[in-house]
């Protein structure tokens, strides 16, 4: 086995678990390695860190499978950790019964680079380093062997990719398409998964529990859902008794599927949900122009800083939409915000918000602070793994 061996002082990470080894840390390799292979990691004295994958071509230049110097990297050790995250979801009460879970969240379960989404009798995997490309076959058996599932599909076709150096990839690795489309039930709203099209593994399994609360707030509310992608916490402001549902997102796509959604849900009120295919940007400018006033409105945008590069940037859309958003709520209002950006702090995310508001004109007060659900969970030795986070914010 190589042995990638570190500059002095640069495995004080190490010592702390932290899983991410970057190019600036590495001193020598010694030894042969291929993308994704197993590498001993060791300190400049020598001293045994643990064994990683070993990706040349990334700034990470290696991703930590065990801080244990002794344990084998092979098909039971995926087995284990995978059983491992499955078992401590099965522990979590409130994600008893849920027919679309994560069932492993990456490095905060152990597994840099593997991102599996199970969906009712489906499993869709995402693979994004260079190691967790190597031992495909193994995660996949794994998987099989701790849900029992009947199929998995990998939706390998993400960016990141391109920074391991690796192509996307996808297609059925386990079983075959199902005979029928793919759809779960959640909090009592019927919902399509397309796994092969949709976005991520095919659906944002980070917001159920925030899309339940929205539901809980909803009752006799006029309610703004920008974002909206296909519906998801639309449907859930119809079923808790929202007295208008206005839905927004640039993609038309996005729109036809939310649409079909709550055509799967005949008990919800269709003819309270409007749908609207436009800039969202513009369209809360053309709101405030109208004078148009909600009671709560959702700020879900998608990731606009991806790492801490794109942090300054990031603030001023951050600004700009919730500012409109404060605009737009009525006295004692609800404002449902959210940042899903990497690069962009709770701390910092924080200070946008006081800032739109001050800039609003309004008054207003954090009520609930918002994250991940509870199957994305955030490992203390990776603080990076805190990617959602939001603010429910009351304006007088």
């Amino acid at each position: 086995m190589a042995q990638l061996i570190l500059l002095p002082g640069k495995e004080r990470s190490a010592f702390k678990h932290h899983p991410w080894l970057f190019a600036g840390s590495v001193g020598r390799l010694e030894g042969r390695a291929r993308p994704g292979d197993t590498v001993e990691v060791l300190a400049d004295n020598l001293r045994p860190l643990g064994r990683a994958a070993y990706s040349p071509k990334s700034q990470i230049r290696a991703r930590f499978w065990t801080f244990d110097a002794e344990e084998p990297i092979d098909d039971a050790f995926f087995k284990r950790r995978i059983a491992a995250a499955v078992a401590l979801r099965q522990a979590l009460p409130e994600l008893r019964g849920q027919q679309g879970l994560r069932l492993i969240h990456a490095e905060s379960d152990g597994l840099p680079g593997v991102i599996a989404d199970q969906y009712g009798d489906t499993v869709v995997i995402q693979l994004t380093s260079a190691g967790a490309d190597k031992w495909r076959n193994a995660i996949v058996a794994g998987l099989v062997k701790a849900t029992g599932c009947a199929r998995v599909y990998e939706r390998s076709d993400s960016d990141v990719r391109g920074l391991e150096g690796l192509g996307p990839t996808t297609g059925w690795l386990h079983g075959e398409a199902p005979a029928t489309p793919l759809s779960i039930d959640e909090n009592g709203v019927r919902l399509a998964i397309d796994i092969a099209g949709g976005h991520k593994t095919g659906f944002y399994l980070d917001q159920r529990e925030n899309r339940a609360l929205l539901g809980d707030l909803s009752a006799g509310k006029d309610v703004l859902n920008c974002f909206c992608y296909t519906g998801g916490f639309s449907l859930q402001a119809l079923a808790g008794g929202a007295k208008s549902v206005l839905s927004i997102d640039s993609s038309g796509p996005a729109l036809t599927q939310a649409k079909a959604n709550l055509a799967l849900n005949p008990q919800l009120p269709a003819d309270r949900a409007e749908w609207q295919e436009a800039d969202v940007f513009q369209a809360l400018r053309d709101f405030r122009k109208a004078g148009k006033l909600f009671d709560l409105i959702v700020l879900d945008p998608p990731k606009f800083a991806p790492s801490a590069a794109h942090a300054d940037r990031a603030a001023k859309a951050y600004k700009d939409i919730n500012i409109l958003g404060f605009r737009l709520l009525r006295p004692g209002g609800l404002l449902m915000t959210y940042s899903c950006s990497g690069g962009v702090g709770l701390e910092m995310f924080q200070k946008i918000i006081a800032d739109s508001a001050l800039d609003a004109g309004r008054t207003a007060r954090i009520v609930r602070r918002l994250s991940g659900a509870a199957d994305h969970p955030v490992a203390l030795n990776f603080p990076e793994g805190e990617y959602l986070k939001g603010l429910l914010v009351q304006a007088d």
